[in-house]
């Protein structure tokens, strides 16, 4: 019998079953985990370390040391003042004379098909974080409060054009998931109220999914911070199956009582938290990883994740760490379901 691939044991666990070891997700540069970029790149071009750091809409996108290098929409000098204006400030790009082939062999070309399942998103930052960009947060939240028929026509407006890239672009990248990817809450708190995400948002992340489900291909969810209010309808309306990073700030054990190997918890560990303490031993990453497997890894519906360790590389013992994590969470990964 053949050996079962990376690839296909995490599309076990996003299909309801349970896999033959713990899926171990990755954004880590120095392992190769089962998820694979299988996206759109021109809709990411600012993220690109050689761009000019725009994104299609022209927000200008910054990096900072806080954010580990992670590139943020710039925090003053935004697109949109007033949401009644959007119309004449926010253009989306004019996709009419795309090659979408060629763009797609180009995006294609280093995929591993065998060992990683490839990701597909086209949903730029998502519509709430699209907003944000666009106004800032107070003027974005205000918007949302104040103007619904003018957020309601702007999110419209960006669900069209990327819908329309998904048509054009789906089935020229063939791939094993899709991803949407909307941060809408804090480590707290959510950012807008369970009334506001039915309203504004679950329809449209509704639309995208549904092209995904039409072709049988798993959904899943890159949300951080405290957004377990909005669970129920991600799974059960929007059709999502993982949820990555699913931060401790949630109550984790209910979600995973309430849904089982349905949906995938991918994460489970503050990491900052979790793995601050610079004494920290080998025997007590290990006693944490296999705590958090113990809990939610019966019958599938979990996979490890701890990328948020993002070490200085002039700091040896911080490289350590995240090199400890990641090998201890392989070892139990392929032990657990012996």
């Amino acid at each position: 019998m053949a050996q079962l691939t990376e690839r296909e044991n995490y599309l076990m666990a996003l299909r309801g079953e349970q896999p033959e070891w713990i899926p171990h997700i990755s954004m880590d540069a120095t392992r190769k985990g089962p998820s694979g970029n299988a996206s759109v790149s021109w809709l990411r071009k600012h993220y690109y370390p050689d761009g000019d750091h725009k994104d299609i809409f022209g927000v200008q996108y910054i990096t900072s040391e806080e954010a580990a290098g992670g590139m943020l929409p710039r925090t003053w000098d935004f697109l949109l003042d007033d949401i009644t204006k959007w119309h004449d400030v926010i253009k989306a790009p004019d996709i009419s004379g795309f090659d979408w082939e060629q763009m797609a062999k180009k995006d294609l070309a280093h995929r591993d098909y065998v060992n990683q399942a490839g990701s597909y998103g086209v949903g730029g930052t998502g519509y709430f974080q699209h907003l944000m960009a666009f106004m800032g947060f107070t003027e974005g939240l205000c918007a949302l409060y104040e103007e619904p028929e003018e957020c309601d026509a702007l999110f419209d407006y960006l669900c069209d054009f990327y819908c329309e890239v998904i048509e054009k672009t789906i089935d020229l990248y063939k791939p094993d998931i899709m991803g949407i990817t909307d941060d809408t809450a804090a480590w707290g708190n959510p950012f807008v109220s369970l009334e506001m995400m039915q309203h504004y948002f679950i329809p449209r992340y509704k639309r995208m999914a549904d092209y995904a489900h039409d072709r049988d291909i798993p959904v899943t969810l890159h949300n951080c911070g405290k957004c377990e209010i909005f669970m129920d309808d991600m799974v059960n309306v929007v059709g999502i199956s993982g949820w990555n990073p699913a931060q401790n700030c949630n109550d984790l054990e209910a979600i995973k009582k309430k849904f089982g190997n349905k949906l995938v918890l991918t994460g489970c560990i503050n990491s900052s938290q979790t793995f601050e303490d610079p004494n920290i031993t080998e025997d007590q990453i290990r006693e944490i990883c296999w705590d958090v497997a113990n809990k939610y890894a019966p019958g599938g519906g979990f996979a490890f994740q701890c990328h948020f360790i993002i070490p200085d590389p002039t700091d040896q013992h911080a490289i350590w760490k995240r090199d400890t994590v990641n090998k201890v969470m392989e070892e139990i990964s392929h032990e657990f379901y012996k």
